[in-house]
């Protein structure tokens, strides 16, 4: 599912998302061909409802998600007590070669990407959030693709 029907179906959650995102580099863990996990700092380009990343052709992250596009995407929280909350998602990764959608993630980008930057588009089955009450209790949220959300706490 794209972030569209994030937005759609769980407004609240897609919109902490995207604020957690926009705040800084976020952490892309991709599939190894071993099957380890590899981990990459990344700036996630929300909009026009898509999640992007671009990075160098030669990036290990383009060879994981190419090879099995199965990713998961963090925005850590901000100091050790939980400051700002935390967000995660999960899908896949496919790269995008459309001339249109790479101009959408151009024009909603942070950064200006280079021209020769590869583009994936991240599709997502589960978003999770955790955030904490005043008193330090965690509010936990989660979205899973075809399902509505939940609440935990």
């Amino acid at each position: 599912m794209s972030w569209q029907t994030l937005e759609q179906e769980d407004i609240e959650l897609a919109e902490f998302g995207r604020a957690r995102f926009a705040r800084r580099p976020a952490y892309l863990a991709t599939v190894r061909q071993d099957g380890s996990p590899r981990v990459h700092p990344v700036t996630p380009i929300v909009g026009g409802g898509h999640l992007f990343i671009f990075m160098e052709p030669t990036s290990p992250k383009g060879h994981d998600l190419r090879r099995d596009g199965r990713y998961a995407l963090h925005a850590s929280v901000e100091d050790t007590a939980g400051g700002g909350g935390e967000f995660l998602i999960t899908g896949r990764g496919a790269l995008v070669e459309n001339v249109e959608l790479r101009a959408e993630a151009i024009r909603h980008a942070s950064y200006s990407p280079a021209d020769r930057y590869i583009l994936f588009e991240l599709s997502i089955e589960t978003a999770f959030s955790t955030t904490y009450d005043p008193d330090g209790t965690p509010v936990r949220k989660r979205w899973r693709r075809a399902q509505t959300q939940s609440r935990d706490q």
